[in-house]
């Protein structure tokens, strides 16, 4: 039907109206959700700062109390508080430190010794037996703010009035907790969260309940967790600019979204395309990183990783293309072309070397996959190579599936195989964990090693996972060796370590790979021939 002017221009205003509508609802919608990412980033932000000054704050106690039971003067003397003033004057966060028993001060740095102990207050909370922490007493309270005394034995220390959780940066709150290990009881320190949130702020991550946003982050060192916190009003309130913004331009937000949503489907539809093709085709790459005998400098292993350029020249990275394969479904299929690909590269090597040994990362599919282990029996037959040159590579999250992963481990056991857990330390391993599944190996991730020799607070974590090592009797990769210090660091440890990264060599093709480790057999006899 032929419509008038008239009739065309009420469709299109009315067509305009429906779209400036959506639009508009779709601005609001896209507004809210940046919006309040942008509060949970904020949030995480905050949470890690607090919960890093808080670690310093104990670190520093801890220490502190330390030094004060190597006291070897006599208690409460001159020369005893005189080493106390000392170390409260070196100290950055603590106000006064001294003797305390039954509740009472006996001495301190700042009041000295009292004729009679001073009477305090009962003790707020009791941890892990020996710690006890009094809350505001009435000696240090100071316009306030929170002061927070720690016991340990007949020590204390008072720490100075920390403002962050109370004062932090508006509209944010806070609040603070601590674990009791040996009951699992979470007391509050600071702040007044709702009571149904007790679990969530004694746990690290992130949680939307209700009408709010909480971001806690939880020490790798202590029981204590920080909570910062906003209501959703609040958090649209503190950018409303930005949000009105995004209404205004409804429409045009609205449209682009749209536009770049279906641009976002289609290439990612586009990459798994490109992908099954380009393993149809066989054009994953898989390149080699030396594995190093710190002691000696010696190659002793490699470790296989698969790279991929798509169809449009763009390198795309594993933990893109392995993530979008295992979401649906086909990471065996990479599994089997590495496997192809070390067995076509190395195979020689393996049967000319026995104490060569090539790793290769296995995903938590294949772990479950019936037919997994066939195949790479399959495969080892065919090409002639040992199944202990072949060791298998899994990552603590990969072992989610705690049963298969077991059974599985057992299997590789059974045929031979070496099994290593890769990136060791980013998950919630246990020595009761690691023991069952008994692996042979663990890498240690490069996070912690490239602490090495930094203040960072991961810089601690390094030596209890060399104990958890040496308890459990198992080996030791360290990734990511990138500085001579960081090799030295893992060398002189009296557990032989192995070393994997730059510092040694980037991942190279096969051939590259083959000359280095000429290279280092040369090397090797002109060192034996002197």
């Amino acid at each position: 039907m032929k419509r008038t002017l008239k009739q065309r221009i009420l469709v299109m205003l009315a067509a305009t109206i429906i779209a400036a509508a959506c639009g508009t609802m779709a601005g609001c919608l896209v507004g809210r959700f940046i919006t309040l990412k942008l509060a949970e980033r904020k949030l995480f932000q905050d949470a890690s700062r607090a919960s890093a000054e808080v670690d310093m704050r104990l670190t520093e106690a801890s220490a502190v109390l330390t030094a004060m039971k190597d006291s070897s003067s006599l208690p409460c003397s001159t020369a005893e508080l005189t080493y106390f003033r000392a170390l409260i004057f070196e100290a950055k966060y603590l106000k006064d430190a001294g003797r305390m028993s039954d509740g009472k001060i006996n001495c301190s740095a700042s009041l000295a010794r009292p004729l009679q102990p001073l009477a305090q207050a009962t003790t707020d909370i009791t941890l892990n037996g020996d710690v006890k922490i009094y809350k505001d007493l009435a000696l240090y309270q100071s316009d306030g703010l929170a002061v927070f005394t720690l016991q340990w034995q007949g020590f204390y220390v008072v720490l100075i009035p920390h403002t962050r959780t109370q004062k932090g940066t508006e509209p944010h709150h806070y609040s603070e907790t601590v674990r009791n290990a040996d009951n699992g009881q979470v007391y509050w320190l600071l702040g007044e969260p709702p009571s149904d949130m007790a679990a969530s702020l004694a746990r690290d991550g992130f949680t939307r309940t209700g009408n709010s946003l909480y971001a806690t982050r939880c020490s790798r060192i202590f029981s204590n967790c920080v909570t910062a916190y906003i209501s959703i009003p609040e958090a649209l309130l503190a950018d409303h600019t930005q949000f009105r913004i995004y209404i205004a331009l409804g429409g045009l937000t609205g449209a682009v979204i749209g536009f770049m949503l279906s641009l976002f489907y289609r290439r990612s539809r586009s990459i798994e395309q490109q992908l099954r093709r380009a393993i149809r085709k066989d054009q994953l790459r898989v390149v080699y990183q030396p594995i190093v005998d710190l002691a000696n400098g010696r190659i002793v292993g490699a470790e296989a990783l698969a790279r991929w350029t798509d169809e449009d020249g763009y390198a795309v990275g594993p933990d893109v293309f392995v993530k979008i394969a295992e979401e649906r479904g086909f990471v065996g299929s990479i599994t089997r072309l590495v496997v192809r690909h070390v067995l076509r590269d190395f195979a020689a090597t393996l049967r000319s070397h026995p104490d060569f040994h090539l790793s290769i990362n296995v995903a938590a599919d294949d772990l479950g996959d019936p037919e997994f282990l066939p195949m790479l029996n399959h495969a080892l037959e065919q090409a002639g190579v040992a199944a202990q040159s072949l060791v298998i590579e899994i990552t603590e999250g990969s072992t989610v599936q705690y049963k298969t992963a077991m059974e599985t481990i057992v299997r590789l056991h059974q045929q031979g195989h070496s099994v290593h857990i890769d990136d060791f330390g980013t998950g919630y391993s246990s020595l009761s964990y690691l023991h069952d599944l008994s692996v042979d190996v663990i890498k240690i991730d490069r996070s912690f090693t490239q602490s090495v020799g930094t203040g960072a607070v991961t810089a601690g974590i390094v030596p209890q996972i060399l104990s958890i090592a040496e308890a459990l009797n198992l080996r030791v990769i360290a990734e990511g060796i990138e500085t001579p210090q960081q090799a030295e660091y893992f060398a002189a440890h009296p557990l032989p370590i192995l070393g994997q990264g730059w510092l040694f060599s980037r991942a190279v093709v096969p051939e590259e790979f083959h000359r280095l480790l000429a290279e280092d057999e040369k090397r090797a006899q002109a060192a034996e021939a002197v």
